[in-house]
């Protein structure tokens, strides 16, 4: 099994820094620097180009600072869009909890292979089941992480969630080879060369393609996955893609630009 880099070797500099004079959130600051190893820095003393961790009152992102350019990314459960989808994104019918495997009265415990900002497995806790999001980028790990604890300082959601959202980080290849236990739903959502359409804007999916890079051991995680899951692995596409590893799924789901490929397991 060959390990992608948690990084890419052509990252820009990565900082970390606080918004304004809180001395809680320098702290914070200090204490993340430490734990990335990685500089703390005044918002004087940006290098050009760079990527910087900004603790701020509303929570952690991280902006991609450039000469003419300034791209944001955060993680935020409490937002607007997330609470729409949550409210009126169609429940158990929508495309995402039927690709998964839940019907009225059934709710699959899932693996989200590749978490990402965490949106879909925010949806499926939301719904009921019981998922582990597991992100390898160690930077998209610690949005994930004060994005998740803020969702939990939340009374509503909270209680909403009830420990059935988790977090961990780690390369889901080796995670899934080293479990005994099949979780129900694998889900797979890895970076696409070429995808054209985005909920995110063209310098988010920058920030994303810059942290992550393109999912060039998809496919491994595929064959992992299908050998791991309990009933089922889900792997979501663009609309018009090829099939992962060129393996026809049991079933999909089409949207307007995406699909989900279902493979059923049978053993």
């Amino acid at each position: 099994m060959t390990e992608q880099p948690l990084l890419p070797s052509d990252l820009p500099p990565l900082r970390v820094t606080s918004c304004g004079d809180n001395p809680k959130l320098r702290q914070k600051a200090a204490e993340l620097a430490e734990r990335l190893q990685v500089k703390t820095v005044s918002a004087a003393d940006i290098p050009l180009p760079s990527l910087l961790l900004i603790y701020t009152e509303k929570g952690l992102q991280i902006q991609l600072k450039e000469k003419k350019i300034d791209g944001m990314l955060t993680v935020d459960f409490l937002s607007g869009a997330q609470t729409y989808r949550r409210l009126h994104g169609g429940g158990i019918k929508q495309a995402l909890a039927k690709a998964v495997g839940v019907k009225p009265g059934i709710r699959p415990s899932v693996f989200d292979a590749t978490a990402g900002l965490g949106g879909d497995a925010f949806c499926l806790a939301c719904l009921g089941c019981r998922v582990i999001m597991n992100e390898r980028s160690p930077i998209l790990f610690v949005l994930l992480e004060d994005g998740l604890q803020r969702a939990y300082d939340n009374p509503e959601l909270n209680i909403l969630l009830a420990d059935r959202l988790t977090l961990q980080t780690g390369d889901s290849r080796s995670i899934l080879t080293a479990s005994h236990s099949g979780t129900d739903t694998i889900y797979m959502d890895p970076m696409y060369p070429h995808r054209q359409k985005s909920a995110l804007n063209k310098q988010q999916m920058r920030i994303i393609r810059i942290l992550v890079g393109d999912d060039m051991d998809a496919e491994e995680l595929l064959q992992t996955s299908l050998q791991k899951a309990g009933k089922r692995v889900v792997v979501k596409r663009p609309k018009g893609a090829e099939h992962l590893s060129n393996l026809s799924p049991s079933h999909c789901i089409t949207m307007k630009n995406s699909r989900y490929d279902v493979y059923m397991i049978n053993r």
